[in-house]
Formats: C-alpha cells, structure tokens, sequence
C-alpha cells in the first residue's frame, strides 16, 4: 500500500525533524571534543560509557530542569517568542535538501533560492530576542548581529549561486547530478570552484557568527550577547537553532560544492557519502573557530564589503560568463 503525496512529505517531515534533532545534539559532542583535541584535552569524558557519549542528554535533561527567568523589565512578548521565531527558519530549510534521490521532504525546483531567503529569517528572532530582554548587551549583540549578517548574507548568497550558474538549475539535485564523474565536483571547476568555496566557508564563518567573526557573543566583551537573559529551555532552543543552522550550511555546502550523494560504491551509500561530505565541511569551520582569534568590527566589515563581496560578485559573473560561451554544466 503507498501512501498519498501528502501523508508521505508528513512522514518524512517528521523522521527528518527528529533525526536533526538527535544529529545536533550530538554534534556539540563532536565539536568539544574535536575542539579537546586541538588543545591537547579530552572533553566530555565521564559521562556515559565509552568517552561521554551521554554527554549531550546530560545536557538535554539539565536545560529542561532550570528555572526559566524573565526579566522584569523584558517586553514579555518579544522576548518569549523570540526562541521560536529564530527556531522555526533554522529548521525549516532542512526541508528542502534531499539526502539522496527521492529522499528527503522536497525537494522543491528552487530549493537554493528557498534555502537562501529562509535561512536569512533568522535575524529576525535574533534581533527580538536582543531586544525584548530589555538589556543593553543583549541589545548591543543585536545591532552588532544585524550589521554583520547582513553584510555577509550578500557574499553567502553570491558565492552559493556560482554552483546555481554553473549547473543551470536551483534544485539541489540537479545540481548535484551536474557534478557526476571523475573530479566533476564543482569545488574541483578550474580557479572559480575553489575561490566559491573559499568565500562560501568564510561567509558561513561570518553569518553563523563564529571565530574569528563572532563579535556577535565574545563573551569577554558581551558575556552571552543577545542570549544573555534566556535560561532554561529557551536557552536550549537559541542553542538548537544555531547548530542546526551550521549543520543546514553544512549540507548546502556538500550539495553545491562537493557532490552531495555522489561517490564510488552502490547508491544505497549515497546517504553515508553525503553525511560524510557535510561532516567534512562542519569540521572546517570548527578547524578554523578553534585556530585563530576574534578580529575587530571595522575590519570584520572591511573583509566583507571591500573583498569578499567583489569577489563574490566577479565569481558570479566569471562562471555566468563560461556558462554563456558553453563550457559549463548549464550550457
């Protein structure tokens, strides 16, 4: 018995939903201890057996036990919403990448530009919560948010688009299917794919507020930035959202990039190959978070604006301008 269009999208929104859920969790364990390992520490270690591996659910049931606190002066409002509304996009453009053929939500003839305009939702939630907590760090974190994530969100998108250009197609997979055979991906395109990978990770750097860019937090500077009134479980869900952001970036960045489901063996791998390839952009970012230190707004905006979007923009028309003379995917 198959089962309608509908009822199938409903179930697999909900085995995609509750495995991101279980797969975030765990990649905070991944990063501390990846972290742990480049500062010569062990990390999680004691709880549950072998190497912590019960760690993130000790973390799960401690969040779920702290008092929630509201600050008095806090618009009520605003300030509970906020979670939610930062939540909901970050979840939501998992709905539109497909971890194989015909598998995944949908996967919809404009995924990228649906991935795109949905992830940049997250400011909005992030810019309430700033603001509801009636906190002048958590309000200065917001204005610094605004002012850095939309200045990288121009680049982001530029850079995700060489792949677009280059396949002649948004939906994921058949930008996917573009990039099949022997060095076909598109991070291996002769200067361009390299250089739209590059500014792809920095932007992704950038927009998901981490070392060096994260002027957003810097705890030595704003204790918890924007977060620094949430407890409790809507702490928990500020948290859920950015991880769940990264590892949506994660996998955009393998679709567009590094093949996606596309590897050697039979095709009941592709799945393993695609988790694999977003594991391996993931821990690029963490590499670069753990490596180097926080540099300075001025020159945080200067890398943006008068690097990184040039050259986000003449990437966008150099692959734009292969594909016109035929020597691209989407000729």
């Amino acid at each position: 018995m198959t089962l309608p269009p509908i009822a199938f999208q409903a179930l697999m929104a909900f085995i995609v939903l509750n495995a991101i859920l279980v797969v975030v969790a765990y990649v905070t364990l991944l990063e501390r201890k990846f972290a742990a390992r480049m500062q010569s520490r062990i990390g999680p270690y004691y709880v549950g057996w072998p190497h912590g591996w019960l760690q993130p659910i000790a973390d799960a049931l401690k969040l779920m036990m702290k008092e929630d606190v509201v600050p008095d002066a806090a618009d009520r409002w605003v300030y509970n919403l906020a979670p939610i509304v930062f939540l909901v996009p970050c979840l939501l453009i998992f709905a539109t990448i497909p971890f194989a053929p015909g598998l995944g939500v949908a996967d919809l003839n404009i995924g990228v530009l649906f991935f795109l305009a949905v992830s940049a939702l997250e400011i909005v939630g992030l810019f309430m919560g700033g603001w509801g907590s009636n906190n002048k760090y958590a309000l200065l974190s917001a204005m610094r948010a605004v002012n850095q994530i939309i200045s990288y969100d121009l680049p982001f998108i530029f850079a995700a688009l060489v792949p677009v250009v280059l396949a002649g197609s948004m939906q994921m997979s058949a930008i996917v299917g573009a990039q099949a055979g022997l060095l076909g991906w598109f991070l291996f395109y002769p200067v361009i794919g390299q250089l739209a990978f590059i500014a792809f990770i920095v932007a992704t750097l950038a927009a998901e507020n981490r070392v060096p860019f994260d002027i957003l937090e810097a705890e030595s500077e704003l204790v918890a930035g924007f977060r620094v009134e949430y407890s409790g479980m809507k702490f928990a869900l500020i948290q859920l959202a950015e991880y769940a952001h990264m590892l949506g970036t994660s996998f955009l960045g393998a679709l567009l990039f590094l093949g996606g489901w596309l590897g050697p063996g039979p095709a009941w791998l592709g799945p393993v190959w695609f988790l694999l390839k977003a594991l391996v952009v993931f821990l690029l970012v963490t590499w670069v978070r753990w490596s180097f230190v926080r540099i300075r707004v001025d020159q945080i905006l200067a890398i943006s604006w008068k690097l990184l979007l040039p050259l986000s923009l003449l990437l966008l028309m150099a692959s734009a301008f292969v594909v016109a003379f035929g020597a691209g995917h989407g000729a």
